[in-house]
């Protein structure tokens, strides 16, 4: 109980502009969970899809191999599938394969990078608005004491610097874990699509080999 009076006195203290930065805390800490858990959830798919199809591509079974990457919703499956399809086709070369397979790609990679760069718009954000709220509530403490008894001055100024730091400190607070995590969801994001790309490429040598 002692710590939660405490947080609540911090925050009553910053100002009206701890509430805009709540609401950003909010709305990243949703963003962390659901992106974490697409990624974790993506790269599982992934790999469980293709440790099923390359035994079919391998044993020349296209038909089944495509009807395998249709019923998946994976990233690799929409890219490998859009191969596999293509391969089927009359007249089908090497490089209207990777062509396909390469618009599937760009088409996927929104979906995966999708609401990450918030965490960032937002960690920039907060500390503006920190900053912003510092600044209002130093104007508004020097504006208070200009009228008061000069021994009373240095007393509630110091006080009233003390309250608008709090914003700024709660920005902080807000926007260093954001980018730390959002350069880790970046990370990730981008092996995920690197692993594409490279079941991409086994895909065509599998294929080279089996037809």
């Amino acid at each position: 109980m002692n710590l939660f009076s405490t947080i609540a006195h911090f925050f009553q203290n910053g100002g009206i502009f701890m509430y805009p930065i709540l609401v950003l805390l909010i709305l990243g800490l949703a963003i962390i969970i659901e992106r974490a858990y697409f990624i974790t959830r993506a790269r599982r798919e992934n790999r469980i899809l293709w440790d099923r199809l390359v035994p079919l591509v391998n044993q020349g079974d296209y038909a089944a191999a495509e009807q395998l990457a249709a019923d998946s919703d994976t990233a690799i499956g929409r890219v490998l599938g859009g191969g596999i399809a293509r391969a089927r086709a009359p007249g089908a070369t090497r490089d209207s394969i990777e062509t396909v397979m390469d618009e599937s790609l760009m088409e996927v990679t929104p979906q995966l990078e999708q609401r990450t760069p918030f965490l960032a718009v937002f960690a920039n954000v907060a500390t503006l608005m920190g900053l912003l709220g510092t600044i209002v509530g130093l104007i508004e403490g020097f504006g208070a004491v200009s009228t008061i008894d000069a021994a009373q001055k240095a007393d509630d100024l110091s006080h009233a610097v003390s309250v608008a730091l709090n914003c700024t400190a709660f920005g902080l607070l807000v926007a260093i874990p954001f980018l730390l995590v959002h350069a880790w969801l970046q990370s990730r994001t981008d092996s995920l699509i690197d692993n594409i790309e490279t079941a991409a490429v086994k895909f065509m040598n599998s294929l080279s080999l089996s037809r």
